[in-house]
């Protein structure tokens, strides 16, 4: 589907600029000179970007996009202006749109890069639109945001194992996110009507996971006040899914081994054995390997477990998923607290591409949502994600005591300084990030005097 892009400028030679940089068959353009006209606009067509410019004959620029705004709280647009003022900027950015750039454009590589950019955020926002209403459609489905090539991947062999009703180890780093694949496996197997029971080995004590996982007869302990049932016995027909397998003490895991070639267990104080047919999946952010060359792992439960193996990648590993899940959780917190914080400014978009995530999924999502506590309505500053906005530059009212051009050039020194940091220095990796081009990368960090890691 072509990206809809409404250009609004009543320069000549600026539209065909544009229309030059923007033509094939991925774009439909559509031209307005004034701001009546891009209303008239704005109004007959949903376009994915607005880029227009800040003095037109009949007003202002901004203004215009605070009027969209107020309709479209996600219509994304790109500032531009021949006369460059700080505090322009600022407003710009509070206002929410996407960039503010100047003319003349000093390079077309870069402003093709921005215009790219924008473009990804709106796929995203409208994927996400998609895949709620897909949620809302199967309420209780798992929801899994991803475009990275890793992730296709994970998903292909979740599509493949799902219905063939084996033992699945989900393997990967705490946070992220092997309980949503757990969660996905059993949507798609035989099993979805079945109950999905859910059990952390590592959060229970050995005594509390065994009678939760057996169940119990009335006596069968001191606080056995009744007869209860256990997790083996509720699954039946349906999933068991064991988080952190390997914390699960070495008597349980004799049990459960014999219970998973018995296919049969007795509740605690019976000796009576009934029969549970449950399909297993299990987790771990450990290497069982080595849990079981330790000494602290079963042999012979690892093989009888390590059936189909889903291996979950980092965070770090598929960074093509964080603006888009960012997005998703901004949305998620935005209707939970009732706010319209948002959209992220291109400095916090940077700090959430260039961010370690050591916690994954799981630090990105908290991290998204302190942004919203503590924001008030309107754009998200790098300084809104905490500590992931030390040493990453934003546009503050303190900039406008500096000329324009030399607080730009203060952002562009902080921007590539961090962004070699945290691709250590993998020029590739900091273009693909970026969105610049690999030659252009390597200008700027000439041009601004930065030093990289030999």
């Amino acid at each position: 589907m072509k990206s809809r892009v409404l250009i609004v400028d009543d320069d000549p030679f600026t539209r065909k600029l544009f229309q030059g940089l923007l033509r094939g068959n991925a774009f439909a353009l559509q031209t307005a000179i004034n701001v009546a006209d891009a209303r008239k606009a704005l109004r007959a067509t949903d376009f994915n970007l607005v880029i227009l410019d800040q003095r037109l004959p009949d007003g202002n620029g901004l203004d215009l996009f605070s009027e969209v705004r107020s309709e479209r709280p996600r219509q994304l647009a790109i500032l531009i202006t021949g006369h460059a003022e700080v505090r322009d900027a600022v407003r710009a950015v509070r206002e929410g749109l996407f960039d503010y750039l100047t003319k003349p454009f000093e390079n077309l590589e870069e402003l093709e890069a921005v215009i790219g950019k924008a473009l990804e955020m709106d796929r995203a926002y409208r994927e996400i639109d998609i895949l709620r209403e897909t949620l809302e459609a199967r309420p209780g489905a798992p929801l899994i945001i991803s475009c990275s090539s890793a992730m296709e991947k994970v998903m292909l062999e979740v599509r493949q194992a799902a219905p063939l009703d084996t033992t699945v180890l989900i393997d990967g780093e705490s946070g992220t996110g092997k309980e949503i694949i757990a969660k996905q496996i059993h949507a798609l197997s035989k099993r979805a009507k079945q109950p999905l029971l859910e059990i952390n080995c590592g959060a229970l004590p050995e005594s509390l996971l065994e009678a939760t996982l057996f169940g119990y007869e009335k006596g069968a302990f001191t606080s056995a006040a009744k007869m209860t049932s256990g997790y083996f016995e509720e699954a039946d027909g349906g999933t068991l899914f064991l988080d952190e397998i390997a914390d699960m003490s070495p008597k349980l895991q004799a049990s459960l081994l014999r219970v998973l070639q018995e296919r049969s267990f007795a509740r605690l104080g019976s000796t009576v054995q009934r029969p549970s047919d449950f399909r297993l999946i299990c987790a771990t952010n450990k290497s069982l390997e080595l849990e079981m060359q330790a000494g602290n792992f079963r042999a012979d439960l690892y093989y009888r477990i390590n059936v189909v193996v889903v291996r979950l990648p980092p965070l770090r590993q598929r960074r093509e998923d964080v603006v888009p899940m960012a997005l998703f959780f901004l949305d998620y917190f935005n209707r939970k607290f009732g706010k319209q914080a948002g959209p992220f400014t291109p400095e916090a978009i940077a700090a959430l591409e260039c961010a370690p995530w050591p916690g994954n999924v799981r630090e990105l999502k908290h991290a998204v949502e302190r942004a919203v506590v503590i924001n008030a309505d309107g754009p998200i500053a790098p300084s809104s994600f905490g500590i992931l906005g030390k040493g990453l530059p934003s546009i503050t009212e303190s900039a406008s005591l500096l000329p324009y051009r030399e607080a730009q050039e203060d952002f562009q020194r902080a921007y590539f300084k961090n962004l070699l940091e945290s691709t250590d220095g993998n020029i590739s990796e900091a273009a693909r990030l970026s969105g610049i081009a690999r030659q252009n990368v390597y200008g700027h960090i000439e041009r601004l005097g930065l030093v990289m890691k030999s």
